[in-house]
C-alpha cells in the first residue's frame, strides 16, 4: 500500500460558513444603512424645479417632420457675432417639411447647413402658435430614436448572446443604475441636497445591487464589493479636496449658467466632487472585479501558495491593469472632449494654458482624482481578496505508489544500501 502525508486540517467548510455568515451580516448592514442615507437624502418633490423647459410654454410645441427640401440661402453669415465670438461663415438653408399639421418652412443657419440636411430626413421641429400671429416654425433636432433603440437592441443581444445569464443580469444592472440616477441622486442634486453625500450613498446602493446581479452572491463578489467602497471612499475625499484646492465653480459653460438659473437651489462645486465619484463607478468596478477573480484563479492554480505569494502575484496582474485603465480615463476624456482639442489647436493656444480653464480643469481633476482612486483599488481589493479566499488547501502527497502483486507470489525485498 502507499503511504500518505496529509498537510493542514482536514476541512475548511465549517471555517467558511462562518466567514460567509459574518460577511452577509457586514454586507447586511452597509445596505441599512445605505437605505437609511437614501430616505435622509430623498428630495423634496417639491424642491425640485419643474415646469422649466422653455418649449412647455404655453403655444410651444415640438412636432415631428420630414424635409421636402433644403436650398441654399444668402444670410450674411461669417464675421463676429455680437458676443465677439466668431461665426461660422457660409450659405444658410431654407428648409421646408411636411408634418401631422401642415408644411413647414424655416431657416437653418450656416453651422448646421454646413452640417448637411437633405430632403426625406426625419427631423423635429418647433412650432410656435400665438394670437394674432402666422403660426411659426424653427429647427430642433434630427428624429434619432429608431437607430438609438436598434443600437441598444443589437448591444443587449450581444450581451446576453455571449455572457448568458451573467449579461442579461447586467443588463438588469444597467436599469437599476438608471433608475437610481434619475429617481434620486439627479432630483436631489437639483433640490440642493449636499452632492457628495448623496453621490456615495446612491454610488454605494448602486453597487450593491450591480455586483452581486451580475456576479453572484458569493464570498470572492463581496470582496470585490469592499474593494470599490474603498475606491469610492477615497475618491470622494480627494475629490472633495481637489474641487477646493483647484477652485472649480462649476460653472464653466453656458450650459452651467442656465442650470443655475433653472434651479438655484443646486451646489454646482459640490456637483463636480460628486460627478467624479458617478465617473469613476465603472472603471472602479471593472478593476476590483478583475483583481479579486484573479486571487481566486491564483489560489486554485497555487493551492499550496502562502497569502504572500498570493498577494504578490495578483498585483502583478493588477499593475497591468492600472496601466490600462489609467489609458482607458485619458482616451475617455479625449474622446468625449474632442472639440474642445481642437479649438485648443486652432487657437493656437498651449495645452498648459488652455488646461487652466474652469471647462478643461473639471476634467482634468475628474481624470486625475478618479485616476488616484483606481491606483490605491488595486492593493486594497488585492489584500480583501487574499484575506477572504480560502487558505492554502489540505493535500495529500503519496510517498510511494502502490504496487500490485502476482496472487501467490512473495513480494521481492528491496534492495539493500
Amino acid at each position: 500500500m502507499g503511504h500518505t502525508h496529509t498537510f493542514g486540517p482536514s476541512s475548511q467548510d465549517p471555517p467558511r460558513r462562518r466567514l460567509a455568515a459574518v460577511l452577509a451580516v457586514v454586507v447586511g448592514t452597509i445596505a441599512v444603512a445605505t437605505a437609511i442615507g437614501v430616505v435622509v437624502l430623498w428630495p423634496n418633490s417639491k424642491a425640485v424645479p419643474h415646469d422649466q423647459n422653455p418649449y412647455n410654454n404655453p403655444g410651444v410645441s415640438i412636432i415631428d417632420a420630414t424635409v421636402k427640401a433644403a436650398t441654399p440661402l444668402e444670410c450674411g453669415s461669417g464675421g463676429q457675432g455680437p458676443d465677439g465670438l466668431p461665426e461660422v461663415a457660409g450659405k444658410c438653408a431654407k428648409v421646408s417639411a411636411t408634418t401631422k399639421v401642415g408644411n413647414a418652412t424655416f431657416t437653418l443657419d450656416a453651422a448646421r447647413a454646413k452640417a448637411g440636411i437633405k430632403a426625406g430626413d426625419k427631423i423635429q421641429v418647433v412650432r410656435i402658435v400665438r394670437k394674432g400671429q402666422p403660426t411659426s416654425y424653427q429647427f430642433y433636432d434630427f428624429q434619432r430614436g429608431v437607430p438609438l433603440v436598434l443600437l441598444t437592441l443589437v448591444f443587449a443581444v450581444l450581451v446576453v448572446a455571449v455572457a448568458r445569464w451573467r449579461g442579461l443580469l447586467a443588463m438588469v444592472g444597467i436599469a437599476v443604475t438608471l433608475v437610481a440616477l434619475t429617481k434620486f441622486m439627479l432630483p436631489a442634486f437639483l433640490a440642493g441636497e449636499n452632492p457628495l453625500p448623496v453621490a456615495i450613498v446612491g454610488s454605494t446602493g448602486i453597487m450593491l445591487v450591480v455586483l452581486y446581479l451580475a456576479h453572484g452572491i458569493s464570498i470572492r463578489t463581496t470582496s470585490a464589493l469592499f474593494g470599490t467602497l474603498a475606491g469610492l471612499a477615497i475618491t470622494a475625499g480627494l475629490g472633495l479636496a481637489a474641487t477646493g484646492w483647484t477652485n472649480l465653480t462649476g460653472v464653466g459653460s453656458e450650459d452651467d449658467q442656465i442650470l443655475v438659473a433653472v434651479a438655484p437651489s443646486v451646489d454646482l462645486s459640490g456637483v463636480v466632487a460628486a460627478a467624479m465619484v458617478v465617473a469613476g463607478l465603472g472603471v472602479l468596478n471593472d478593476v476590483t472585479v478583475t483583481q479579486a477573480s484573479a486571487v481566486w484563479e491564483l489560489r486554485a492554480a497555487k493551492p499550496a501558495a502562502d497569502i504572500w505569494e498570493i498577494f504578490a502575484s495578483a498585483m502583478r496582474i493588477g499593475r497591468d491593469h492600472i496601466a490600462s485603465s489609467v489609458y482607458t480615463l485619458v482616451f475617455a476624456y479625449a474622446g468625449s472632449a474632442m472639440t474642445i482639442l481642437l479649438l485648443i489647436v486652432a487657437y493656437q493656444r498651449g495645452l498648459a494654458e488652455m488646461a487652466t480653464t474652469e471647462q478643461i480643469a473639471q476634467e482634468v481633476v475628474r481624470t486625475l482624482v478618479g485616476a488616484i482612486g483606481l491606483v490605491l483599488a488595486v492593493p486594497i481589493t488585492t489584500a480583501f481578496a487574499v484575506l477572504l479566499a480560502p487558505g492554502p488547501t489540505n493535500h495529500v502527497v503519496p510517498l510511494s505508489p502502490p504496487v500490485a502483486h502476482p496472487v501467490g507470489r512473495r513480494r521481492a525485498a528491496p534492495p539493500h544500501t
